[in-house]
């Protein structure tokens, strides 16, 4: 039914987009590369819609709001705050290091152990226990973002990561059924994205920086 090769090659480079948008330290590459990854996973709902052409509509609605909406606010925050990323808590070299280790080990885990954390024979099939694994690669790299970085803008392409890994899980575990479609454009959090680049910017005319740790420097 599935194009199984177009599926796991696309999922296989949404990691490396995941990385890229991690560890590139300029902004607006790091959003760019986040926006090829909003591509990928698009694709791929496209691929599923084989057997649930409600998926097609999702497609859609994350082209808007993944491929265009959400790179397009991040590129106009990143130009009105500064394209460089505040220094991270954790080094290149080291977080290169550990974005390869989390990578290898979870997608190891999962390959091995998809029929306890997916106990249904679809989830057998090579596509979709590839994009398992690559959806909980995504949402850790994501997560791993979140906490590591600094940088405020950074922290956001974290969440979206994370969101990314979350919808791809979603369509790897019930491709077939049309809610799948509904819940995940009711997911879509680009108003939410919008909303904290919104706030960074307001830190930023404030403070000068875009760094999480002057934050402590709001009170009362």
């Amino acid at each position: 039914m599935y194009n199984t090769h177009l599926i796991e090659t696309l999922s296989l480079i949404m990691v490396m987009t995941s990385v890229a948008a991690v560890e590139i330290r300029n902004l607006r590459v790091a959003a760019g590369a986040y926006g090829l990854q909003a591509l990928l996973i698009c694709a791929l709902i496209l691929a599923f819609s084989v057997g649930n052409p409600a998926l097609r509509a999702w497609a859609v609605v994350a082209f808007f709001t993944k491929a265009v909406l959400t790179p397009w606010f991040l590129w106009r925050y990143v130009k009105a705050t500064g394209e460089n990323e505040m220094k991270a808590i954790i080094g290149f070299g080291p977080s290169v290091i550990i974005a390869g280790v989390i990578i290898v080990t979870l997608y190891k885990f999962t390959h091995a152990n998809v029929h306890f954390l997916a106990p249904s024979l679809a989830a057998q099939e090579p596509a979709l226990r590839t994009n398992l694994a690559v959806a909980f690669t995504v949402f850790i790299l994501g997560l791993y973002t979140i906490l590591s970085r600094r940088d405020a803008i950074k922290t956001v392409i974290g969440l979206a990561l994370l969101e990314n890994g979350v919808h791809l899980s979603l369509v790897s575990l019930a491709p077939n059924l049309r809610e799948t479609a509904l819940m995940g454009i009711a997911t879509e959090v680009v108003i939410t994205v919008y909303l904290l680049l919104y706030i960074i910017k307001g830190i930023h005319d404030r403070f000068g920086s875009t760094d999480t740790y002057a934050l402590s420097e709001l009170y009362w």
